[in-house]
């Protein structure tokens, strides 16, 4: 069975043992330490190299956006998920636009927080719905993209996956609503990564709702 190492950094105790206890629900998962602030974090990616750190966005001294972008730069290999409770949205852009690869919000039930880091660690990468819709709702249109490639650059079928993609389906959901092999999707979504300039999952989601791809 695969063992994922991980750093929970977040400034309130309780958060840190409640993001413990979660995560010791499943054994795949193995804390290998715990920081308070993001010079802490940066600190632990370098003394244990871990293959996920869950990172609190507002921590004192050195927050978690400006850790994310610093420990990518240091440690690409490491996943970043942020961790937060706050509605603010453009957060997550640029948590995204800093290389953070997952978003988590602190109110999702355990098993969802379970079930969408081992998508994301086995590079499935799934939004979760609720983060979906936070997408849809929120950022439907914005000028911080001006310069990204045009959606008319993709074909229907690119186009149709890609709205999947963002209402937060899986690749075996996407697979089944259009009668294709699961592979096939998978290479679809590694091309509209390649076309689109992007990194993950969440960065596509983000450009479909920009663009008007995804409808209510």
């Amino acid at each position: 069975m695969q063992c994922y190492s991980v750093i929970i950094a977040d400034d309130h105790p309780l958060a840190r043992e409640g993001i413990r206890s979660v995560l010791e629900m499943d054994q795949s998962f193995s804390i290998v330490g715990e920081a308070t602030d993001g010079f802490e974090a940066l600190e632990l990616c370098g003394q244990f190299q871990p293959d996920l750190i869950l990172l609190d966005i507002n921590m004192p001294r050195l927050n978690g956006l400006e850790a994310v972008r610093r420990i990518r730069l240091s440690y690409p290999q490491t996943h970043v998920v942020m961790l937060t409770v706050s509605d603010d949205v453009k957060d997550l852009f640029t948590a995204i636009q800093y290389g953070a690869q997952g978003y988590l919000l602190k109110n999702m039930e355990p098993d969802d927080w379970i079930e969408y880091l081992h998508a994301l660690l086995g590079n499935h990468q799934e939004i979760s719905r609720e983060i979906a819709s936070r997408l849809l709702n929120r950022f439907r249109t914005g000028n911080m993209y001006d310069d990204e490639p045009s959606p008319l650059t993709l074909t229907p079928r690119e186009c149709e996956i890609l709205s999947r993609v963002a209402a937060g389906d899986t690749n075996k959901q996407i697979a089944q609503s259009f009668y294709i092999a699961e592979n096939t999707v998978k290479n679809h979504i590694k091309n509209l990564l390649e076309k689109l300039q992007l990194d993950n999952r969440v960065q596509l989601a983000a450009y479909a709702v920009r663009h008007g791809l995804i409808s209510d």
